[in-house]
């Protein structure tokens, strides 16, 4: 497994492949080519920051059984898929600002897709060969605004509706990998990417009927049960497999 992230030194940010606790500079985002500059930070001496800048940012939905239960909704027959605004997403260590809080506003957790080269009309069986690598994603949706709306993109694209992070790994298998939300210490949600409805491999190929990949776009590929309502004060820690977990802080916006 190679690790992958954004990084922030002072007044300059820019991407790297973390080694250890060293942090090898890139030439450009990892998802266009792995060229390293020969210089290396620590990564005690950086911040870590937002590890895509995505041109599309699209969201699966109704990917687990029992999300789709406990939703009281009905599967679709193809996977359901709409568009989140890029400018949503937070890092990691970043604040959650509920933009109506006298709103329901959830947590859903999940596996996201770093897309690495264009894909357009792709198979499913040749789908991962257009994959860079994964990493974890929140899917923060205003329920109230979900129920009285027939499109999904404003109740899910608030400014830090889209914490995301802290690194993207490649060459790694994900196909049966556990997935899990912890909010204020409790855990919440807690799956496997096995149970999806759709694999990774069937949601790239789906994707990519309809409209060009682009490398760098990322796939949020759906959430299990368990999902609930978030508050200022929270703390959210969202992990798959052993990867370091995410962090998301909860407040206001002001």
């Amino acid at each position: 497994m190679r690790t992958f992230g954004g990084f922030r030194s002072e007044d300059r940010f820019f991407y790297g492949e973390l080694r250890g606790d060293d942090v090898h500079v890139l030439r450009n985002p990892f998802w266009i080519d792995v060229e390293p500059t020969g210089e290396v930070v620590g990564l005690t001496n950086v911040i870590v920051g937002l590890p895509v800048a995505p041109s599309k940012l699209i969201a699966v939905g109704l990917n687990y059984a029992d999300h789709i239960a406990e939703m009281k909704r009905t599967t679709v027959g193809t996977p359901l898929i709409w568009f989140k605004s890029p400018a949503s997403l937070l890092p990691h260590d970043g604040t959650v600002e509920i933009a109506f809080p006298e709103h329901q506003t959830d947590f859903e957790a999940e596996l996201a897709v770093v897309i690495g080269k264009s894909a357009k009309n792709v198979l499913a069986e040749e789908a991962l060969d257009f994959v860079f690598g994964y990493t974890i994603g929140l899917d923060i949706s205003d329920r109230d605004l979900q129920k009285s709306e027939k499109q999904f993109g404003r109740c899910k694209s608030f400014d830090t509706y889209t914490p995301m992070g802290p690194f993207v790994y490649a060459d790694v298998d994900v196909s049966d990998v556990s997935l899990e939300l912890r909010q204020n210490g409790e855990v919440r949600q807690s799956s496997r990417t096995s149970r999806m409805i759709y694999s990774v491999a069937q949601i790239v190929s789906f994707a990519s009927q309809s409209l060009t990949l682009l490398p760098g776009d990322v796939i949020l590929t759906g959430t299990p049960a368990g999902v609930g309502p978030i508050h200022a004060g929270d703390q959210l820690e969202t992990t798959i497999d052993n990867w370091p977990r995410l962090r998301s802080g909860v407040g206001i916006s002001s």
